[in-house]
């Protein structure tokens, strides 16, 4: 059996598979329960001055018969003492010396806040600290979360006031709630940053009610934005974790977050630089026990694959990964339709008709049958007929020799340019 053990910037974890610092980590029992269950870890439900929250403060976003497809809270960070929080969190770690525990924080951008409670979490055990820049709601009004993590500056500077006194190691967790990642990512480093954690929320709004006009959730008639996340947010979670990890300035490990439910979303994180990774919204759906699969998948998928250790995946697609500018043009697919296989439901020749290149042709066989043909002088291998196709394996992308070298876009202006230069002509 593959070696499942992590290690995250000095944070050793007997599998990948965290809980985030959310709903189920608010308590002791919580956490104590979810390592019973085969979790490697958990980022303790955020740590500051106790808040009170609203009620009723989650929502969620149904798609397509699937229910919870995306998640929105405006809950806020722990409405429990600090002391009662600590004294649990020693408790925990007492009880499960191997496994992972991390406490959230937040607090006031000022360096005294920062290494109060800095000391006094780690007095009590924690393996690392996790400085949340992310929460877009509630505490942002308060000048923290986003409010802070918007600002690589301040970023910066609370990272440097945590790193100055802390002696575990420091995860900064970051918003996405913002233009380029990377920028807040890099300034994260030089503060000190021994990893990164990404992503937090999304600011949304889940809904409103047709025939109330209320919000959803709405408190009392009134409602406010909150923080998306679930399945639904995994694309974007996926990319900014693609993009830092690809970043020569960054270089720190990576926990990766943001609607990651099964074995296969760990796998594609992983490859893509997360050391490990943080869930939240699925234990929310089905409960901890839904880790006893994951660790099954993932260890059966690691033993196929020949890996002696989840370790061998990280980073394995990053350069995979790369601008627009830098991708073929001349590199060829076509769809291809497998009568065999085919309901001739016709979703593809109308989606390609109605919305894209309409290259598929509706004829009739020598046996009189319906049939769907591809044109495939005129196909763009845009991919769409095969993704509204129902039916597996009824049509296949499929790559073509078409005799051109290769040319992405960047070496043509560099090649026109080059001529340009040659020639001596003016480009217009």
């Amino acid at each position: 059996m593959a070696d499942l053990s992590t290690n995250l910037a000095g944070i050793r974890s007997p599998n990948p598979f965290w809980l985030a610092s959310a709903p189920p980590t608010n308590t002791g029992y919580q956490v104590q329960r979810a390592f019973e269950a085969g979790w490697g870890g958990a980022v303790w439900k955020t740590l500051g001055d106790p808040i009170i929250n609203t009620s009723s403060r989650f929502a969620a976003v149904s798609f397509n018969g699937q229910r919870v497809a995306g998640f929105n809270n405006i809950e806020l960070i722990t409405d429990r003492p600090l002391d009662v929080n600590l004294k649990e969190i020693y408790e925990t770690k007492k009880r499960f010396p191997n496994h992972a525990i991390i406490a959230s924080l937040m607090v006031e951008p000022k360096q005294e806040k920062w290494h109060e409670i800095v000391k006094r979490v780690e007095d009590v055990g924690v393996d690392g600290l996790e400085l949340n820049f992310g929460c877009p709601h509630g505490m942002a009004e308060r000048g923290m979360g986003a409010a802070s993590g918007q600002q690589p500056d301040l970023v910066e500077a609370q990272t440097h006031w945590a790193k100055e006194v802390a002696t575990t190691p420091v995860i900064v967790k970051l918003t996405p709630n913002i233009t380029d990642i990377t920028v807040v990512a890099r300034h994260a480093v030089r503060g000190g940053a021994d990893a990164i954690s990404m992503i937090n929320t999304i600011n949304s709004l889940a809904g409103v009610d047709i025939h109330t006009w209320n919000t959803i959730p709405h408190v009392g008639g009134q409602g406010a934005h909150g923080g998306y996340c679930g399945p639904a947010v995994k694309p974007i979670a996926l990319n900014m974790v693609a993009e830092c990890a690809r970043h020569a300035d960054i270089g720190v490990p990576i926990s990766g977050i943001g609607g990651i439910s099964t074995w296969q979303d760990v796998v594609e994180f992983m490859l893509m630089g997360a050391t490990g990774v943080q869930v939240c919204t699925a234990v929310m759906h089905h409960g901890f026990r839904i880790v006893e699969d994951m660790i099954d998948g993932l260890s059966n998928y690691l033993d196929e694959k020949g890996l002696a250790s989840v370790e061998e995946l990280i980073g394995r697609s990053v350069q995979k990964y790369s601008n627009w500018g830098d991708l073929n043009l001349n590199y060829q697919v076509v769809a291809r339709i497998n009568e065999d296989n085919c309901i001739n439901c016709n979703k593809c020749h109308i989606a390609c008709e109605d919305a894209s290149h309409q290259c598929i042709d509706m004829l009739t066989n020598a046996d009189g049958k319906s049939v769907l043909q591809v044109r495939e002088e005129d196909c763009v291998g845009c991919n769409l007929c095969s993704i509204v196709c129902p039916v597996d394996g009824a049509i296949d992308m499929v790559a073509i020799e078409n005799d051109l070298p290769p040319m992405t876009w960047n070496e043509r202006q560099r090649t026109i340019a080059s001529l340009n230069d040659a020639y001596n002509v003016e480009v217009m």
